[in-house]
């Protein structure tokens, strides 16, 4: 396995360790990884913590993030984004004397 990772953001006080860290192998030894979001290669995405929203809870979860740190939104966040984008596309329309009903 070339990479772990451990993320413990209850207990990792008494574990002494941080709440989410990420090990790399280089040769035979387990490296920790300092840069977070960490960029993982071999998928070409990178992982790491966020504030957000999922299935009614907010808090810090894990995310995936793009090669320019770019976080990609939770289910419900894109559900949220879509939301969004259809009510200003049917403003807009109605702006123009369309009523999307017709459409």
């Amino acid at each position: 396995m070339l990479y772990y990772a451990i993320y413990n953001p209850d207990y990792w006080t008494r574990d002494k360790h941080e709440p989410f860290e990420v090990y790399h192998l280089v040769g035979s030894e387990y490296v920790p990884q300092s840069v977070e979001p960490v960029w993982l290669p071999g998928i070409e995405l990178a992982i790491g913590r966020g504030q957000g929203n999922f299935e009614g809870w907010n808090r810090e979860w894990l995310y995936w993030y793009d090669q320019d740190g770019n976080r990609f939104p939770s289910p419900d966040e894109r559900l949220e984004q879509e939301r969004r984008l259809r009510e200003e596309l049917i403003a807009r329309l109605r702006e123009k004397g369309i009523d999307p009903g017709t459409l």
